[in-house]
């Protein structure tokens, strides 16, 4: 079959090779990873965040995800360390002044560059196109090229004026084993918030068990005390009543001629003898 007419086929046309494997095209990447949301696929638009491995994302997208708690949500891989809002920061971004956005090409008819980015380091001017790199502070949000970074060391943002450790800078869209480091430190500092937090939960657990502790004890002495001074006076009128009552059975007593005070005594008894019932 086939062949007819005298022609020959040649090697490539009857051997079937190994199919070449397909190759990113390096700009597109640069310009997925820069311009779009890492979870909704949209142009990146004010607000801008970045989670702590320096992925950046539409604001409104992130809180649609979060909110999203049906069983048919899709659970993307770029936004699975994503549990709250407390895991991203809003990025303080600087504008471009020659970014003309979809203004400059309304009709479709002029050259679009690719690689012109919406926003620029403030120290610099480099444009934060990928080509770059680029980074922010998880301190403040304000977001620097690398090279500010290194040519001006300091330990205050160089827009904002707030302090920041080197823990802070974190890269945006970095390479294989600057996202692994940053997972890392990620983990390590997600672990570090827990212990403290139980640490600071068993503490206030203690207090208040010590507060309370403290306040039966006082509550337990007071009535104690309450009880010992009510417990006088009473004391008291037993006495006093007991006297009261001795006082009056002795008075009753001696209206009888037989009780010792009406009886006299030695000295008052005269020298002769009568039988009467005061001598004895």
């Amino acid at each position: 079959m086939g062949c007819d007419g005298g022609t020959i086929p040649k090697r490539h046309e009857l051997v079937k090779g190994p199919k070449k494997v397909e190759q990113v095209d390096k700009n597109a990447a640069l310009v997925a990873r820069w311009s779009y949301c890492a979870i909704s696929q949209t142009p990146l638009r004010k607000p801008i965040v970045a989670c702590e491995l320096g992925r950046l994302y539409n604001k409104d997208a992130v809180i649609e995800y979060l909110l999203d708690k049906s069983p048919e949500k899709c659970v993307i891989e770029t936004a699975t360390h994503i549990k709250s809002l407390k895991d991203v920061k809003e990025l303080n971004l600087t504008d471009n002044p020659a970014w003309k956005g979809d203004k400059a090409n309304t009709k479709g008819d002029k050259y679009e560059e690719m690689h012109r980015a919406a926003f620029i380091c403030p120290v610099v001017g480099l444009e934060m196109n990928g080509r770059q790199k680029f980074c922010y502070l998880r301190a403040c949000g304000c977001v620097f090229s690398d090279r500010a970074m290194k040519e001006i060391k300091t330990e205050v943002c160089h827009k904002c004026g707030e302090s920041f450790k080197e823990d802070d800078v974190i890269v945006l869209n970095g390479n294989k084993e600057e996202m692994a480091d940053l997972q890392r430190k990620m983990e390590e500092r997600k672990l570090i918030a827990k212990l403290v937090k139980k640490a600071k939960k068993s503490k206030a657990t203690e207090t208040v068990s010590k507060s309370a502790l403290t306040k039966v004890n006082a509550q337990s002495s007071s009535t104690s005390t309450a009880s010992g001074k009510a417990c006088k006076p009473a004391s008291g009128l037993n006495k006093r009543s007991l006297t009261e009552s001795g006082e009056k059975s002795e008075a009753y007593k001696s209206i009888f001629t037989s009780h010792s005070s009406a009886k006299r005594s030695r000295e008052q008894k005269p020298n002769w003898i009568t039988h009467t019932a005061y001598y004895y």
